[in-house]
């Protein structure tokens, strides 16, 4: 083989996360930027921005090594995927970047076993959306005053979907108006989603049976490559 072509085929397998030596591919979490610092991590992962499906996985840190722990199938929004950064409410994009998960959800009780801050879904629990509140981008209970029921989640109405759920800390730590608000990794339905990441209820059990918040889990989303590739982050 030429020279060239080794190097050009070198290059594939690095891209690829294989070691050279034909040792085998570090796991996704070894080849990412930033991972939170915690040794816990979610990954959600597109073949491209347009896609609306994909897979997250879980994994765990010990020993100084990323293990994968499980995985799903997931669906991402109508019109696939957004840097977050850059990303702007109602365009049905997930966004990308890499965030932590600041509680959990649901309509229903926690799973056994859950340790995860959950909160529970009542008649009167709405999450704003109303760029004109100051109640925008978190859960209101009741909804507050100056924000809108029509720019605004009634979470009980959301049924299976929200049955369990874990708040995705885009945009929420400093909300930036008309960037987005409401972004949950959720049980997924019959499509893709308005934003969210979204996954079998079994998967979301599980998820919420795994995560622990003495781990500082997070989660990170992106494409398998391109400029919003996942290993940005």
């Amino acid at each position: 083989m030429r020279p060239g072509v080794v190097a050009l085929a070198s290059a594939s397998l690095l891209a690829l996360g294989a070691a050279p030596g034909g040792a085998p591919p570090k796991p996704l979490p070894a080849r990412m930027a930033d991972t939170g610092g915690g040794t816990q991590l979610i990954t959600a992962v597109a073949p491209k921005a347009g896609s609306t499906s994909g897979t997250v996985t879980w994994w765990d840190r010990a020993d100084g090594r990323w293990v994968k722990t499980g995985s799903a199938r997931a669906r991402f929004g109508a019109k696939g995927l957004a840097e977050g950064g850059r990303r702007k409410q109602g365009t049905n994009t997930t966004p990308t970047g890499l965030y932590g998960l600041p509680y959990a959800f649901g309509i229903e009780t926690a799973p056994r076993g859950t340790t995860y801050k959950y909160r529970r879904v009542h008649r009167n629990s709405w999450w704003c959306q109303d760029n004109d509140s100051r109640a925008y981008n978190r859960w209101s209970e009741p909804r507050a005053r100056d924000c809108r029921a029509a720019e605004s989640e009634h979470l009980v109405s959301y049924g299976a979907l929200y049955a369990h759920a874990l708040v995705i800390g885009f945009n929420y730590d400093r909300p930036v108006k008309g960037r987005g608000a409401g972004i949950f990794l959720h049980v997924k339905g019959r499509g893709a989603t308005a934003g969210c990441v979204s996954v079998s209820r079994d998967a979301m059990r599980r998820i919420l049976t795994w995560a622990d918040p003495r781990r500082r889990p997070h989660i990170a989303i992106g494409t398998a490559n391109g400029p919003t590739a996942i290993t940005r982050y």
